[in-house]
């Protein structure tokens, strides 16, 4: 560590601790602004869940909602952060940015497309075919221009089509404003326990009201440099896993009547990683990698670097035609990936030298969606739609081979080639409506019915033996989905509602082998809930929970045929049933206490090859809860302090099904958290934050290292990170 960044550590711990301390003392004492709102008062929380502006507490659907303001007050960059004051959703993070799976509900995805929908804004994102990987690589995005995120629980087909089976994430991002010119800048340094260097951050928004009232533009970048923390002891390198996230997004607001209404946005988002985020350990009774070695240690021979770039277009027209509006929602994205791991330990020993792994995902996207949506009404409220999707995917892997310098080695380089084009068109049309029986019982339903195609062609080469070989395969399926959603509104604060639901996540062609099954069939999902959503002591507690039993069918899972060569297949079942709460007090204004709690029980319920009747599905914690304190107050004049605090948990968890003699238990972790700021004439705003204070070893994943054998591959939980930041805002 050099003299510089051993001071640049220091002045950012000796500041953040400055800024919290103090103002959390002082907390303990002070009287609350008695103008000062409730904290995220619910009736100040809007959600589009279906589709359609509704009061977060009106809307009989599990949700939960993050705030964008929120997220930065924490000092959360990344999906994982938050993830843990979500009950029931599980982000295990693979090493790096935008390199996530997602589950809810216990819904993981053990199949190779995801079991969560993405969507930005009003269009998904992602892709829904099976070849692409889609499981692994999730939108991450930087929260600096996001308004909030709203997390479905629960199967959302009906309105948001395939792979929402376990639920959705739904990015909102900031809207241009019409009428007011303003300006939001910021920069952050912070340090991470274990790491020689300071990370740095810096962003920029401007928001310019061209025609008042009509026509609006703002624009955004933000960048982020998160310092490395893992030591390679066979290399001897330090902190091999820095990174760099940076993005940009332009949107533009045109309103030239009170009918008319036009929203484009753009968007571009590129993360550079010198190394995966992973650690190894020893199997068994762990030992260091090497004589005094930290457990934050690993023992690659080569690189292991990820780059993802994302880009994004939209554009949604919609005209109020009194009785309803008409929408139409236009998007398109390219996503590029190339992740590179290290093969030595298993190809390289066929040449006595070192390997890699390039994998490189290309994938467009064009999506449209027509929606016409009635007017608000105390009777009776529908909405019609009609949706495509067309995909041109390309995945290809390269085993490279290379001497002890890491050079190409002929003839062995390349040592083998797979590519993987697949294309994935869908159409589909839905429809939902809600009758209301008064203001006490109402009843929502819808149903969606889509057809998916799919196209691949597989190419396998190995140079060496003069192996060329390929194959084409594809697919055609129908399916349909529906929700059911009766609810009693006791009053104006307290709702019961039931819910019953049905998802899919697409099947496909399969590899173009003899023997194998020419196709797989979607996976199916049906699932059953009640719940709860009230507010009650002078809405000054929330209280919102629900139970769910979710059947899942036709799970897509791969099994070895006589040749040796894994396939896709449909087997078995499987189970998911828990509880989800989220409490919310706000005795005093300004003063908010919270918690949510989540018992998840997900096994296989019939015995395959691949899984045992009983079998606990992989990486699903039984119980997850988090805790939350938050404080704001007028310290005199134009000032204003905040405090906060959090406490996260996660259980224990198996990395594979038990009965698979590669599963290894996954300890639980909690982590605690602090975060303090001050602002001054509602402009200038000092933050000061801790993730992680007690520098908690907690494990996101942990594996059999399949390149590394003989080794666990471990994603750990991010060490006790400091930050202190400064944005003005006018």
């Amino acid at each position: 560590m050099t003299r510089m960044t051993n001071r640049a550590s220091l002045l950012i711990t000796v500041a953040a601790g400055a800024l919290l301390l103090p103002l959390a003392a002082f907390a303990q004492d002070a009287q609350p602004a008695t103008a000062q709102a409730p904290v995220a008062g619910d009736d100040e929380i809007v959600v589009t869940a279906q589709k359609r502006e509704e009061r977060l507490q009106d809307v009989p659907i599990s949700i939960s909602v993050v705030g964008g303001e929120q997220m930065q007050q924490s000092g959360a960059s990344q999906l994982a952060d938050y993830a843990a004051y979500v009950p029931g959703f599980q982000v295990d993070n693979a090493g790096s940015p935008g390199r996530s799976t997602l589950s809810l509900r216990g819904v993981a995805p053990i199949g190779p497309s995801a079991t969560v929908g993405i969507y930005l804004d009003d269009a998904p994102i992602g892709s829904s075919g099976i070849y692409n990987r889609a499981q692994t690589f999730s939108l991450d995005l930087l929260p600096y221009d996001v308004e909030q995120i709203e997390v479905l629980r629960g199967p959302q087909g009906t309105l948001y089509g395939a792979s929402s089976i376990g639920g959705l994430l739904k990015y909102v991002t900031v809207q241009p404003d019409l009428n007011r010119f303003s300006v939001r800048a910021g920069g952050e340094l912070f340090t991470i326990a274990h790491g020689s260097d300071a990370g740095w951050a810096a962003s920029g928004l401007v928001n310019l009201p061209i025609v008042a009232d009509k026509l609006a533009i703002s624009g955004s970048y933000a960048r982020r440099k998160t310092p490395g923390f893992i030591d390679n002891v066979l290399t001897g390198e330090k902190d091999v896993n820095s990174a760099v996230q940076q993005g940009a997004r332009v949107a533009l607001l045109w309103k030239p009547d009170s009918k008319f209404t036009l929203k484009l946005s753009g968007l571009w988002q590129r993360t550079e990683s010198d190394n995966f985020g992973i650690l190894y350990e020893t199997q068994g009774s762990p030992v260091p990698l090497a004589p005094g070695a930290s457990w934050l240690s690993t023992n690659s021979q080569l690189p292991e670097p990820f780059h993802s770039d994302f880009k994004f277009v939209s554009g949604t027209a919609s005209y109020d035609l009194g009785f309803a509006e008409l929408a139409s929602t236009t998007s398109y994205s390219e996503l590029k990936i190339l992740e590179t791991s290290d093969a030595s330990r298993v190809y390289g020993v066929i040449w006595g030298g070192l390997a890699n792994y390039p994998a490189n995902l290309r994938q467009k996207k064009w999506t449209e969606e027509v929606r016409l949506t009635s007017a608000s009404s105390n009777r009776f409220e529908w909405q019609l739609g009609f949706f495509y999707t067309d995909e041109d995917n390309n995945h290809s892997q390269v085993v490279r081979a290379l001497d002890a310098s890491g050079q190409p080695l002929a003839p062995f380089d390349p040592f083998a080639i797979v590519g993987l084009p697949n294309t994935y068109k869908e159409y589909a049309v839905f429809g939902n409506a809600t009758v209301k029986f008064g203001e006490v019982f109402h009843v929502t339903g819808g149903l969606r019915w889509a057809r998916n195609d799919q196209t691949f062609t597989q190419t396998t080469q190995i140079p060496l033996l003069g192996l060329n070989s390929g194959g084409d395969g594809k697919s055609s399926e129908e399916i349909v989905t529906w929700s059911v959603s009766p609810q009693v509104n006791i009053n104006r604060d307290t709702m019961l509602y039931v819910r019953a639901a049905s998802g899919y996540r697409p099947g496909g062609p399969n590899i173009a082998l003899p023997g194998f099954p020419a196709t797989v069939t979607s996976e199916k999902v049906t699932s059953y809930e009640a719940g709860i959503k009230a507010r009650f002591l002078d809405r000054k507690v929330t209280f919102n929970a629900a139970a769910f039993l979710l059947d899942w069918n036709d799970l897509q899972v791969a099994q070895a045929f006589a040749n040796g060569i894994n396939g896709l297949v449909n087997a078995g079942t499987a189970r998911s049933k828990g509880v989800e709460a989220q409490l919310l007090i706000q005795p005093v204004p300004g003063f908010s206490v919270g918690g949510n709690f989540a018992y998840t029980d997900a096994k296989c319920t019939q015995t395959t090859p691949n899984c045992t009747d009983g079998d606990q599905l992989p990486n699903v914690p039984k119980l997850a809860a988090a805790m939350t304190a938050d404080y704001d107050w007028a310290l005199g004049g134009s000032t204003r302090a905040h405090v906060g605090g959090a406490v996260r948990i996660v259980g224990d968890r198996i990395s594979a099904v038990a009965s698979d003699p590669l599963s290894v238990p996954v300890d639980g972790y909690a982590t605690f958290d602090l975060n303090a700021s001050l602002t001054f004439d509602s402009k200038w705003t000092l933050r000061a934050y801790a993730r992680n204070l007690t520098d908690s070893e907690g494990r996101i994943t942990t594996s059999v290292a399949t390149v590394n054998p003989g080794y666990l591959s471990t994603v750990p939980v991010q060490p006790r990170t400091l930050g202190l930041a400064l944005e003005l805002a006018f």
